[in-house]
């Protein structure tokens, strides 16, 4: 059976070159899901300048243009044999729309483009893709900027130090959506884990000297055995197990940049909690890798 029997679409209508139309499409044609594709227009604020009568029909007007343009694409991709339905709706909160749609078409995947906020702007307010990761019941395709619309490499970025993501199962659930995601587009399978070492020396402990690089090590390969066995479990080749030094946002944007990864699965904090560093790594490196990521 396909990973993927439905998948939604979220797309912002102004944006008409966006990726994530081509990646969705992409993603349908191999799985051969039913794509539903949900374009939301923000209310448009110098509407509210009009009188009632005009007021609706400019946003009447306006959302024809949309729904013809989407049509239209909607019917390239249905000559391709692709199932697809679309739909066109005013929002006021994008992120309660969001929600309510993927409650509406339950789908195996969200799928939407990365949307850049500035970091003046982070620090104030919480980006809409971050409120989302925190909200979302079901697995996020967010679409960066590069990588191929059919992935061709996938990363499952796992965290063998994370009490919560061993425990829970999340690094289980990471691998498992990467080799659907991999088999689906007959893409590379890697796993990876990239880890921080304090570089603070930590002392005696119980009167002895351990130095930071004891310490470091025997950190190191606690994480690089639990590490091996999660690769072992899921039968994941010697070569395409990497095991990075550094912090895990720059870590893995530098190594999806190196070796041209198309999506970087990742987990996420859940609603309701906050998981630390496994979380938060997820929230901060949509602004940091080119790639695409699916949070799970």
């Amino acid at each position: 059976m396909s990973q993927y029997q439905r998948l939604l679409l979220i797309l912002n209508p102004a944006q008409r070159h966006s990726p994530a139309l081509h990646h969705a499409a992409a993603l349908t044609a191999a799985s051969g899901a039913h794509l539903h594709v949900s374009a939301l227009v923000p209310s448009l604020d110098i509407l509210k300048l009009l009188e009632q009568e005009p007021r609706d029909e400019a946003r009447q007007n306006y959302l024809q243009d949309h729904r013809h343009w989407l049509e239209e694409e909607a019917d390239k991709m249905r000559r391709r044999g692709l199932r697809v339905t679309t739909q066109v709706d005013w929002v006021d909160g994008m992120d309660e729309q969001i929600l309510q749609h993927v409650t509406q078409i339950q789908p195996d995947l969200l799928i939407k483009q990365v949307q850049h906020e500035p970091l003046l702007k982070r620090a104030f307010l919480t980006p809409l893709d971050w409120r989302l990761l925190r909200q979302c019941p079901v697995p996020m395709y967010l679409v960066g900027a590069t990588g191929h619309a059919l992935p061709r490499k996938v990363v499952a970025a796992v965290d063998p130090s994370s009490d919560f993501a061993q425990n829970s199962g999340l690094n289980d659930r990471i691998i498992r959506e990467a080799i659907g995601l991999a088999l689906q587009c007959d893409a590379e399978l890697h796993l990876v884990h990239a880890y921080e070492v304090s570089s603070v020396y930590l002392g005696d402990v119980g009167g002895g000297g351990l130095t930071l690089k004891q310490l470091s090590n025997e950190l190191r390969r606690s994480l690089e055995k639990t590490f091996l066995e999660l690769a072992n479990l899921f039968g994941v080749p010697a070569e395409r197990r990497h095991f990075v030094l550094g912090h895990p946002v720059s870590a893995l944007s530098e190594f999806a940049l190196e070796h041209e990864v198309d999506v970087v699965v990742m987990g996420r904090s859940q609603k309701g909690g906050s998981h630390g560093l496994l979380g938060s790594t997820t929230e901060h490196i949509l602004y940091q890798v080119s790639c695409s990521v699916l949070a799970v």
